[in-house]
């Protein structure tokens, strides 16, 4: 019996090592794994020692894809959005000594060139360019750029005109101006664009459910698009801190205005979930002329600034509405290989398989109990008492279920106090066994060589598993003790679906318009809810993934703006039927 069990355990091994080599994943899951580097700056840390970026921009340049974000001590490009290459790269400033040299990163290509340049209220930061910058081969562009903006962002019109938008404020606007082609300097006088106007729109309101009135909403992330004659200002508010944290636009018929707020917003806004928050990004069209929205996602545990990234598809519908897809918008879905039609195609319908399922570890630290992660919140995790190989936790599915793919996401505790900025040579190793029975185990991810810095690694099995259990066993640390905020299982389960959801209610005082309190009937089978609202029928655009309850306080509407709302639930076999749409006067 022994050597039969033995046999088979070495057959799974090699299995799973001969199919690793083929993998050719065509999904992706967010948050964004890329190797994020440490916060650079001391006194943000100390609390501990934490990744952390923001803030992002890609582009979309020499049928490459280029990333930059906040404080990265580097950027990454890709050919496809699935992998990601790192190049290192201090974008230092001749006049500065500053921890953020890249923060909050303006770029933009011209001709034959990508431009980047960091934030700065000084006159005099350096704008680079590179026309190969898949490597390191920056040069000053020009070397004191004397606009001082704060989260800037560049636009060049199709007609040649260069621009640069920047604000970041609680009660400075958003300013927009033109740069000379010629000196590549600001010419003329900035303009006001545009304000915030939270008592109007409540998506606006600080706080982390646009709760609090001690303090005025941030207007921050200015970025630019044209689309069929039109410019859309983007804009983020109110807080990075917060899970309210979205993006929302300006449309106008000229470059600097006047401006008229879109009936749509935020156009970009995912306050539940894994991930949550979806503002300060960038909104830009890669292959085959699809449109995405990049993001920061809020953490804000270890410090307020402590954030990742999320890529989202997005979309211009019919009537010239910008929006961009997040329900389920951290669950697995397809990178797309042509033209999509609507970016909610692009869902696997591979769903969540082990939400607050139960869950056995090799040791837990006093306060970091197991259970932190299977309960989908970043801010909570589970953490070994050490780093050691052999350190694990295993996930009960309750059932056999079809396994698709499974995401790692790791958490910073007691990372090593020198460990400020980018760190090379660090790497995750790994592996993921997995069961029908808790007793004879396979191997399904081989990561025992892998010598890469994974945060939030997500792996799409090569061939979909029959299993219930799921063990990750530690086999080495990047940083810090053994610590995972989310060991995510996806695919599908064998059982029913659930229901329609009865007695939906959306109640609107007339205190104030920008909130409702929507309840429903609970549904036994249903794991999660998905509440979409809109401006019309047809354009449900906003959506609001809620866990463990039957009712959600709403407060991202416009003070005089009717609503429509509509919602499903879902558990690990799929989602229900939508039931029907309510009207909101």
């Amino acid at each position: 019996m022994m050597k039969t069990l033995y046999l088979t355990w070495i057959m799974a091994i090699c299995l799973a090592v001969d199919n690793s080599s083929l993998i050719a994943q065509s999904t992706y899951c967010n948050p964004m794994n890329l190797d994020y580097g440490f916060t650079p700056i001391p006194n943000f840390s100390e609390a501990g020692r934490h990744r952390a970026t923001a803030d992002p921009v890609i582009t979309y340049f020499k049928n490459k894809y280029y990333l930059f974000s906040t404080n990265q001590w580097g950027y990454w490009w890709s050919k496809d959005m699935l992998k990601w290459n790192f190049v290192s790269r201090r974008f230092l400033q001749p006049y500065h000594r500053v921890y953020d040299e890249l923060c909050a990163p303006a770029v933009f290509a011209m001709g034959d060139s990508l431009y980047v340049i960091g934030s700065t209220y000084a006159k005099d930061f350096t704008l680079w360019s590179s026309s190969s910058p898949d490597t390191d081969t920056w040069r000053e562009s020009v070397h004191a750029f004397t606009a001082g903006a704060w989260d800037p962002a560049f636009f060049l019109d199709d007609d040649g005109r260069l621009y640069l938008y920047h604000g970041s404020s609680n009660f400075y606007p958003m300013y927009g101006q033109e740069i000379d082609r010629k000196t590549m300097q600001p010419t003329g006088e900035r303009k006001e664009l545009i304000r915030l106007n939270d008592e109007v729109h409540g998506w606006e309101r600080f706080g982390e459910y646009q709760d609090n009135t001690f303090l005025k909403p941030f207007m921050e992330g200015a970025w630019m698009n044209k689309y069929r004659g039109k410019y859309y200002l983007q804009y983020g508010a109110p807080g990075t801190e917060f899970s309210s944290y979205g993006d929302g636009v300006y449309i106008s018929d000229k470059p600097l205005g006047p401006f008229t707020y879109q009936a749509h917003n935020p156009f970009s806004f995912k306050p539940g979930g894994f991930t949550r928050g979806a503002g300060h990004g960038a909104t830009f069209q890669g292959q085959y002329g699809n449109w995405w929205h990049v993001s920061t996602i809020t953490i804000a545990v270890k410090n307020s600034f402590e954030r990742r990234l999320g890529l989202w598809p997005s979309r211009f519908d019919a009537d010239g509405i910008l929006y961009t897809e997040t329900a389920y918008g951290d669950y697995p879905h397809k990178m797309p290989t042509s033209t999509f039609e609507k970016p909610s195609d692009l869902f696997t319908g591979w769903m969540l398989l082990n939400y607050n399922k139960p869950v056995r570890v090799s040791s837990s630290l006093p306060g970091y109990g197991a259970n932190f992660a299977v309960d989908e919140q970043m801010k909570t995790y589970w953490s070994a008492t050490s780093a050691k190989k052999g350190e694990f936790i295993e996930s009960d599915l309750g059932e056999i279920s079809t396994v698709h793919a499974v995401q790692i996401n790791y958490a910073d505790q007691d990372v090593d106090s020198s460990f400020l900025g980018k760190i090379p040579g660090i790497y995750h190793q790994y592996r993921v066994l997995a069961s029908k029975d808790g007793k004879i185990w396979q191997l399904i991810v081989d990561k025992s060589n892998n010598k890469t810095d994974v945060p939030h690694d997500y792996v799409e099995l090569v061939k979909p598993g029959e299993f219930r259990y799921i063990k990750l066993v530690n086999e080495h640390m990047a940083a810090g003790k053994f610590a995972i905020s989310g060991l995510r299982v996806f695919g599908k389960g064998h059982g029913e679906m659930p229901k329609e959801v009865k007695d939906f209610v959306v109640l609107r005082g007339e205190h104030d318009k920008r909130s409702a309190w929507i309840k429903w009937r609970h549904d036994p089978k249903a794991t999660g809810y998905v509440l979409y609202a809109g401006i019309a029928p047809d354009k449900l655009y906003t959506s609001v993934q809620v866990f463990g309850a039957n009712e959600y306080y709403f407060k991202s509407m416009d003070k005089d703006r009717t609503y429509y709302f509509q919602i499903e639930a879902f558990n690990e076999n799929g989602i229900g039927k939508r039931g029907p749409i309510l009207k909101s006067e």
